[in-house]
């Protein structure tokens, strides 16, 4: 079950010592390349302790070690029919390749200070925005980092293939969109808007496989907070509207364990 950490952070800001590394020479030199961008390095309770290369945050003997590092979930959904738009990762994919997750699921960086910034969510909602054009093309007028409703954290922890995985502090964010998709296929094998029933569907049938942590945000969130959307359109626009339905819906203000 999930569980609520507090806001205030007892723990050590040392980064783990001794970390692991790994030739990438047998994977996809693009997909390689993008593991030399640096994650921001968090505890637990999200507290900013550090930068680490991607390739070096993901190694399962790492995360083994507590590493742990920011990232974000962002869901897209149609204003009109309030359906989501899902991905399914690209068969180059270093980590969950060929799963499907939800819209865009990756890391806001070091390397930008405009995502470093923590006030109002400002730099995960940006990078949200850079990397749903640089994996779906989406172009950032349509997804404006001010657009996204931000819900909650969770603290989850996953591995892939036994090499790598996933351990974050992982920001949920909603926007309502008319979006352009022209997919980047070295990170996108396909992708597809999806009602909730659609979705079930997915979940049930066979031959379907899914991101971790988009199986536990739909366990505990996902649906309920869709439902919220759906029952009420923006009075002045007639459209769904994720800001306009879901702000003040979630307390925001703690990390959600699932660990």
């Amino acid at each position: 079950m999930a569980t609520t950490t507090p806001a205030t952070d007892n723990a050590s800001s040392n980064l783990p010592n001794d970390l692991d590394t790994i030739d990438l020479s047998e994977y996809d030199p693009e997909q390689s390349r993008l593991m030399s961008e640096r994650c921001i390095i968090v505890t637990p309770q999200d507290k900013a302790i550090g930068a680490l290369d991607k390739k070096t945050c993901h190694l399962m003997t790492n995360i083994n070690k507590g590493l742990l590092h920011r990232a974000f979930s962002a869901f897209v959904f149609h204003p009109q029919t309030g359906k989501l738009l899902m991905q399914q990762r690209a068969s180059e994919k270093i980590t969950f390749p060929d799963m499907w997750t939800n819209t865009c699921c990756s890391h806001p960086l070091d390397d930008f200070e405009e995502e470093k910034i923590e006030k109002d969510q400002l730099g995960v909602r940006v990078a949200a925005t850079r990397k749903l054009e640089h994996e779906l093309g989406i172009p950032p007028s349509q997804a404006p980092s001010d657009n996204f409703q931000y819900l909650t954290r969770i603290h989850y922890l996953a591995p892939s293939d036994g090499v790598w995985g996933e351990h974050e502090v992982d920001y949920i964010l909603f926007i309502t969109s008319d979006v352009t998709v022209t997919p980047n296929e070295n990170e996108i094998r396909d992708y597809k808007w999806v009602d909730k029933k659609e979705l079930q569907d997915m979940f049930t049938g066979e031959g379907n496989s899914f991101t971790p942590w988009f199986k536990l945000i739909a366990r505990d969130y996902l649906f309920e907070w869709w439902d919220v959307l759906l029952s009420k359109k923006n009075a002045e626009t007639g459209l769904y509207d994720a800001q306009y339905a879901l702000k003040g819906v979630v307390d925001g203000s703690k990390v959600v364990s699932m660990v």
